[in-house]
């Protein structure tokens, strides 16, 4: 699968970024960088940004990312316009909380930035954002469009209201259409992990809300809400809403454990409900 495109900062950003033409600016949303390929078979196959992940072993911090893909995703659009599906491969982030807290009611689990093919590489931003539009998935915001690169100051550039969240954007994506880029990021913290035993943790954040909220999500989508099902949807709404907290570089819970703990939580939950 094509890899990630690298993204300086712009201090280190080509030249030719800023030379002339036009920029597309987009908000910068922090998350797991995610991509995937529809292939021949008519599967979907993911990957972050150091490996292509194995068929039903999706990493716990990609689960709603990969789910949401899973649904939205219009095979018959993308079959419509290649010959070879598996042509095309697709880059985004899988938003989840590392530092800076979205509305995650309103932020699609996946936000779709690059459009890669086979017969011509890396498709303008344009490009990328109409054809994530015409498959059914969410393009990242753009916060504008066709600006004068000449004109655009990285120095004393304020980073627009987010989207996202009620306040700036963690950073913005500067691009033009030959496929330069580069970032310029604020700053945030990532919170303080939850170091405590993963029965205590699964009482602080697996609340009966989330419980009973993740079952009805779950019986919407007309399967059994179980305690497997409803167990597996929480830890993944979970593992997006509080991810560094539970399983980021500092997280210090055990996803196994932890996931053993909220099945524990869930089958009270609805043995009582």
């Amino acid at each position: 699968m094509q890899p990630f495109p690298t993204v300086p900062s712009v201090e280190n950003a080509p030249a030719s970024l800023f030379d002339g033409g036009h920029l597309w600016l987009q908000e910068w949303v922090v998350g797991g960088p995610l991509r995937f390929q529809l292939t021949e078979s008519g599967l979907l196959a993911f990957g972050n940004d150091r490996h292509v992940f194995d068929d039903g072993d999706i990493p716990v911090g990609y689960e709603r990312a990969v789910a949401h893909v899973r649904e939205a995703f219009d095979r018959s659009a993308l079959r419509a316009a290649l010959d070879d599906v598996s042509d095309a491969v697709f880059f985004g982030v899988a938003t989840r909380n590392e530092g800076v807290a979205y509305d995650w009611d309103r932020t699609p689990p996946f936000l779709g930035v690059d459009v890669w093919m086979a017969d011509s590489g890396f498709r303008p931003p344009d490009a990328a954002e109409a054809l994530f539009d015409r498959l059914g998935l969410t393009p990242l915001n753009a916060v504008a469009k066709e600006l004068r690169a000449d004109s655009f100051d990285p120095e004393g550039y304020d980073r627009p209201k987010s989207a996202y969240r009620d306040g700036p954007a963690a950073g913005v994506l500067v691009r033009n259409k030959t496929g330069d880029r580069a970032k310029l990021l604020g700053d945030w913290e990532p919170p303080e992990p939850l170091r405590d035993g993963p029965e205590t943790v699964a009482e602080a954040v697996a609340t009966d809300e989330r419980i009973e909220a993740a079952a009805g999500r779950v019986a919407d989508g007309s399967a059994s809400a179980d305690v497997s099902a409803v167990t597996d949807r929480v830890v993944a709404e979970l593992a997006r809403r509080e991810y560094a907290r539970l399983f980021g570089d500092s997280g210090a819970v055990d996803e196994e454990t932890f996931r053993s703990a909220v099945a524990e939580r869930v089958s009270r939950v609805l043995r009582d409900s």
